[in-house]
């Protein structure tokens, strides 16, 4: 991200680069360079977790949601 070339990545490959764990990288990145050039260095520890918190209270949610949905199988060796 430092040097903008994932920048061009996802013009060009459009939402394949934007799969969670890469998009997730980028959107940490991203947030900590627009921190950093407003709060100074401080920004560099919560501009990340700034910019994804959404998706990381999405995460939280839905993966509650899903543990009350789904019936685990112990499995008998």
């Amino acid at each position: 991200m430092v040097c903008g070339i994932y920048k061009h990545l996802i013009d060009f490959a459009g939402t394949g680069a934007t799969v969670p764990l890469t998009g997730f990288g980028a959107n940490l990145a991203k947030g900590v360079l627009e921190e950093v050039k407003e709060s100074g260095l401080l920004g560099a520890f919560i501009g990340g977790v700034k910019a994804s918190s959404g998706g990381i209270a999405a995460a939280i949610f839905f993966g509650y949601i899903a543990s009350l949905i789904a019936k685990p199988k112990i499995k008998k060796t």
